[in-house]
């Protein structure tokens, strides 16, 4: 099934603009890792969401995602690796899959992680970012994985299953990886590891990463009063373009996406 847009980010922005997509009688697919791993989910309290004041975090993403389960928004778990845009349309890798759709919004929040020391220079030599995409290449061989969410770690007992031997670093903040035109080594935490691969299972991909090309300012990703990128047919909101990080300035920004997204694809049809 193909989809109108696609919304990289299940938060509060990407449930708004979800919802919002619908109300426009396009179809939308939410990408995104279980709300449990939203940073949301862990707040006791959230006392300045217009009419909610004291609801809890969980609580509040919980209504969210029912509101757009309710609308027709579709879901997908998982994270979303690369893009790439043709003949007015983008792909979108998520774990093994294509997702094929005319416009995308991205919500997926800030990603703090800097690159490693090694990761760039041997992504693809042994450094991956899917442990169940390219898993099956380093089979019964020795692999780290630098984790940072309870799906980090599926993906880490997912590699024992197939006979990989796993040494497990728990959001690791120094590491340096190296090697020889391959994967040879990983150092974290003053710990050192011989491995034939590297997987990085970061919450989400870093947005000039996902999508080469994109503005970004101060870290953050540049947008207009539309939410629309410089990219066709990418948009954003939410924390991944700015402060305040609050949730209200999240789900507005989201509408806002969520409507230039549907205008966007119907303005397609018209060409």
């Amino acid at each position: 099934m193909s989809f109108d847009v696609l919304v990289i980010g299940g938060g509060p922005a990407g449930l708004s603009a979800a919802i919002n997509i619908r109300a426009r009688g396009k179809s939308a697919l939410v990408v995104s890792n279980p709300l449990e791993e939203n940073p949301l989910w862990k707040s006791e309290r959230v006392e300045n969401y217009l009419g909610l004041p004291g609801v809890t975090g969980a609580e509040l993403l919980t209504a969210m995602q029912k509101h757009a389960e309710a609308d027709g928004v579709e879901f997908l778990a998982g994270k979303a690796l690369s893009a790439a845009f043709m003949l007015d349309k983008w792909y979108v890798s998520v774990g093994s899959d294509v997702q094929e759709v005319k416009a995308v919004v991205l919500a997926a929040g800030v990603t703090r992680e800097k690159k490693f020391p090694g990761e760039a220079e041997l992504l693809g030599r042994g450094v991956s970012y899917c442990a169940t995409c390219d898993g099956m290449l380093y089979r019964d061989r020795p692999v780290a994985v630098l984790g940072y969410s309870e799906t980090a770690r599926h993906e880490a007992e997912f590699l024992r299953e197939i006979g990989c031997e796993v040494k497990y670093f728990d959001r690791p903040r120094d590491c340096v990886i190296s090697g020889e035109g391959m994967v040879e080594q990983v150092l974290c935490g003053g710990e050192t590891a011989k491995v034939d691969a590297v997987f990085i299972l970061r919450p989400a991909m870093a947005p000039t990463d996902l999508f080469p090309g994109l503005g970004i300012e101060n870290g953050y990703v540049q947008a207009d009063r539309r939410m629309a990128t410089g990219l066709p047919g990418v948009f954003a909101a939410g924390d991944c373009t700015g402060g305040p990080l609050q949730v209200a300035k999240a789900a507005g920004e989201g509408l806002i996406a969520g409507q230039s997204a549907a205008a966007y694809v119907d303005a397609l049809a018209r060409k």
